[in-house]
């Protein structure tokens, strides 16, 4: 027994003294040379070498190749060599296993205070770091997940790759509009395009890319970025509504961009602003905006910095169009339901829009969901809208087709005036709208429009008019740097008036112009600070300016024809976007326009040196089929900077010139469905504008009220006005109808917006001028004596006030102001006789001005609970237009009865509108 506890005791003496030993032996170095090795050659080495083990996914590893060259080196100097700069961790435990982990890292001790109570916050589980102790978050599977980006290489080499990818909304499946996308250290970010897309050229390495856009969950990726490559993102929706919604990236871009006069509205901003009939209004809400103004209460016609409404190019999906007004101008030709945002530039113009002097309004339409079907629509006191969504083909091919019409004529049956309870009045559009994902590089975008009005005053003169237009888009991405897209579209717009009453002067009098347009434009991102778009255009025009004919064998009229007319132009432009510095950004580009007047046409000759007039008609010139008739053309210059004085206040200038070759001729105050587009020819040249901005910019509580004060000044040349007493309807020589002009127009803009808590809305202030003078002060047809006159929409101080408050999740009220000053007009102050025939004698044009404009709107929206699994979600808007029922005259007009000369103020809306809409959304 003694025996037996002496070897005992001995054995486990010699053990331990083993161990002892072994554990002061030195850990044997490593020396090895590897040239472009598999991950699996290192291991083989290693193990070979020493007495580690490892544990890997040998699949992500199989593309990994090494070049390695160390000598007496440990086991973890190896390691920390071989995964410098990458997305791999590794874990040595006490029995020298390796663990090598792509992300997390395997802790193979427990650390102190791991489970702390306090490591619980907000309802995420959190853990404390392995070295530092520091804590975590555990991120969702999507933010937590590292995302390889490029060809793996085991050494990142150090520079700039090009991340690129769409961001989409995970629940429909579309694009995410102006979402920022950026790097905190060193700050890089950019923002997405009209199709989702973002192009960032950041360091390769780990990088945490954020992604942030208003009324969407904030989310991020992270990334090991080795080279060139695409990460596509998905964004949920914010449904839960806090105190404050703060959206940090791309807030300040007012700020920070070099453009001017621009301001983007998403549907959202347009469902908030109360409208007449309780309809939500792209047109109307667009009128709230510094700067822009409508000669009357019942146009959309959009005056924008003293231009004239045919100064606009107004683009949906990239085609145009020319009347965007239903029912009187009382509602805007764009359903509320199929609209995704909309952008309007007045200052600075990009190069690749051309055609117009004063601006553009560039209307996009919702792709339609990827994911599900989904049903929208509302049902209102005059108007009804349905809209129908889903998926082609899943994830890859949706539509969108919304349809709207009105029921109006109960509204008019009901008026007392039996002149107007005998009219009638009705209206419908269609959208159609495809989308479909090729592949990564390639996507197509079709997009169909209809729409017709019809309406009949005191059951006689049938007027109608129809828009219709086709638009086919292929995005293309050549590579992460140059991506391209190729429109293809036709636009028409058509009126007929037609009178049955008596039949011995019944007629149809009909109108009719196309254009056909092919654009390409490109963007190349040379690198973070600097961009170059280019491109080209082309429209061909074809234009029936009138007919005239007699309806029903009755019928005594004449027939008449005027002849057709038809034009080209093309366009070719090249625009710079470099920052120079961290204050410093320029925008530079070069338009070049060229316009050619086309035959067959015979065009009528006037005496040379003498002015283009009926009395100086002399003889006509043919000329044939696709001949030149006239050309016109020369670029067009833009230019853009921006000097950031401090992080939140910056300081623009701008300057534009724009060339225009169509015009609108009218001589009545608002919009009519019965004006006529003109194409520039022999004598009618086409308008040449400039205009100079500068502008003051600054943001305050962490961009969340943007604060911006802008003045400007415009020269154009060859503005049309119209001489007295001629006729523009089916007239022969309508260069003889129209009068040359020069314009000027200068003004100060102030706005004030805060767009997000729960008190939003925006608040400005336009002081503005337009005025004319005749090109030939000498001419007897020269109004006021050759002297400057105001246009007829100017209205020199303008004050709009837009707030929304929000009450809770479910109630919000809108409350909104607007004064102007009235429009001026041209009143008889006497009267004379000649041949025994009285005569009226009228002022000075446009010398005195109707009364001062004010409005007050009112509208409660109240939304149904916010369960996510139910039938439909709707919601209830009241809104009551006007509130204080004043009479606002739209227009002044003089009659003369029983020899005298009698004024009168027409009101459109003399009392106070309350309307009900039912929205609701399946």
């Amino acid at each position: 027994m003694k025996k037996l506890l002496l070897f005992t005791f001995l054995f486990c003496s010699v053990l331990c003294l083993q161990n002892s030993f072994g554990q002061n032996v030195p850990e044997k170095k490593i020396t090895m040379r590897l040239d472009s090795a598999r991950f699996h050659d290192f291991v083989k080495q290693v193990e070979s070498q020493t007495e580690y083990f490892f544990y890997y996914d040998a699949v992500r590893f199989d593309s990994l190749s090494l070049d390695l060259n160390v000598e007496n080196q440990t086991i973890r100097e190896v390691l920390d060599q071989v995964f410098k700069g990458s997305e791999f961790e590794y874990a040595i435990d006490g029995q020298k296993r390796i663990y090598i982990t792509q992300g997390p890292r395997i802790i193979t001790q427990l650390q102190p205070g791991l489970f702390d109570p306090n490591a619980v916050e907000n309802g995420a589980v959190t853990y404390a770091g392995p070295e530092d102790g520091v804590r975590e978050k555990l991120l969702s599977s999507a933010e937590s997940k590292v995302h390889e980006i490029g060809i793996k290489k085991t050494k990142i080499t150090p520079g700039n790759s090009t991340l690129t990818g769409y961001v989409r909304n995970a629940i429909t499946g579309e694009p995410v509009i102006g979402a920022a996308v950026y790097i905190e250290s060193p700050s890089i970010g950019v923002t997405t395009d009209a199709l989702g897309l973002y192009a960032l050229s950041i360091p390769r390495g780990k990088q945490l890319v954020r992604i942030k856009s208003f009324g969407m969950r904030e989310t991020q990726r992270q990334v090991i970025l080795y080279s060139d490559g695409k990460l596509d993102i998905e964004m949920r929706e914010s449904v839960i509504a806090l105190k404050e919604v703060s959206v940090k990236a791309g807030m300040d871009k007012n700020v920070v961009s070099t453009q001017m006069g621009q301001v983007k509205l998403t549907i959202k901003n347009l469902k908030q602003v109360p409208t007449v009939f309780g309809e939500t209004d792209l047109l109307r809400t667009i009128l709230t905006l510094p700067g822009i103004k409508s000669v009357g209460e019942n146009s959309t016609g959009l005056n924008v910095r003293g231009g004239s409404t045919d100064q606009n190019l107004i683009l949906f999906n990239d085609a145009v169009i020319y009347n965007p007004s239903h029912l009187f101008g009382f509602f805007s030709a764009f359903n509320p339901d199929v609209l995704r945002d909309v952008e309007l530039y007045k200052s600075t113009i990009p190069s690749k829009f051309g055609g117009r002097l004063s601006s553009v309004l560039d209307i996009n339409s919702r792709d339609g969901n990827k994911k599900k079907f989904v049903a929208s629509g509302g049902i209102g006191l005059v108007t009804g809208r349905l809209t129908v969504e889903g998926p082609i083909v899943k994830d890859k091919t949706s539509f969108l087709l919304g349809g709207r019409s009105t029921y109006s004529n109960w509204v008019i049956k009901a008026l007392d005036n039996p002149a107007y309870n005998k009219s009638s009045a009705s209206f419908y559009d269609v959208n159609l709208h495809v989308s479909h994902e090729i592949n990564e590089k390639n996507s197509l975008f079709l997009t169909g429009y209809v729409s017709d009005d019809r309406f009949r005053l005191y059951g006689d003169t049938l007027y109608t008019y129809q828009n219709q237009l086709a638009a086919l888009k292929w995005k293309h991405t050549f590579n992460p740097k140059l991506y391209s897209v190729y429109t293809v579209s036709h636009s028409q717009y058509k009126y007929s008036m037609g009178a049955s009453g008596l039949p011995l002067n019944s007629f149809d009098l009909k109108f009719n112009i196309q254009q056909s347009n092919f654009k390409a434009d490109l963007s190349y991102v040379i690198d973070p600070r600097h961009t170059l778009d280019f491109g080209v255009s082309s429209i061909y025009y074809k234009l029936k300016p009138g007919t005239f004919t007699p309806r029903g064998a009755e019928s005594l009229i004449i027939p008449d024809t005027l002849q057709p007319e038809q034009a080209l132009e093309s366009a070719i432009y090249i625009e710079d976007k470099f920052e120079v510095n961290p204050r410093l950004s320029i925008t530079a580009g070069i338009r070049f326009s060229f316009y050619q007047y086309l035959g067959p046409k015979t065009v009528n000759n006037y005496l040379p040196g003498f002015p283009v007039d009926y009395i100086y008609e002399n003889g006509t010139e043919k000329f044939g089929s696709g001949k030149t008739i006239k050309n016109y053309g020369g670029p067009e210059y833009r230019a853009s900077m921006r000097y950031s004085v401090l992080d939140n206040l910056s300081l623009k200038l701008s300057y534009n010139t724009l060339r225009q070759y169509i015009h609108l001729l009218t001589n009545t105050m608002t919009v009519s469905p019965t004006d006529i587009w003109k194409l520039s020819d022999k004598y009618v040249k086409p308008q040449i504008g400039d205009q100079v901005s500068l502008g003051l910019y600054r943001n305050f509580r962490g961009n969340k009220i943007e604060v911006s004060l802008e003045g400007y000044y415009k020269n154009i040349k060859n503005f049309l006005d119209y001489k007295g007493g001629d006729s523009l309807i089916m007239n022969h020589n309508i260069e003889a109808a129209v009068l040359n002009t020069k314009a000027k127009a200068y003004g100060v803009e102030f706005m004030v917006k805060k767009m997000t808590g729960k008190l939003n809305g925006w608040l400005g202030y336009t002081y503005s001028r337009t005025l004319l003078r005749a090109t030939d002060r000498e001419s007897v047809d020269a109004p006021n004596k050759g002297n400057w006159y105001p246009s007829n929409y100017d209205k020199p101080h303008d004050f709009t006030m837009i707030s929304n408050y929000r009450f809770s999740h479910r109630f919000s009220v809108s409350l909104n102001f607007t004064y102007s000053t009235g429009r001026p007009y041209t009143p008889p102050i006497g009267k004379y006789y000649i041949d025994g025939a009285q005569r009226v004698y009228y002022a000075d044009r446009n010398q005195f001005r109707i009364p001062n404009y004010y409005r007050t709107d009112l509208a409660m929206n109240i939304e149904g609970n916010h369960k996510i699994k139910k039938l439909a979600h709707s919601s209830w808007t009241l809104a009551v237009y006007n509130l204080f029922g004043r009479k606002n005259p739209s227009s002044v007009y003089f009659q003369t009865v029983n020899g005298q000369v009698n004024g009168y103020q027409l009101s459109i809306f003399g009392q106070p509108i309350p309307t009900i809409t039912y929205n609701f959304r399946f």
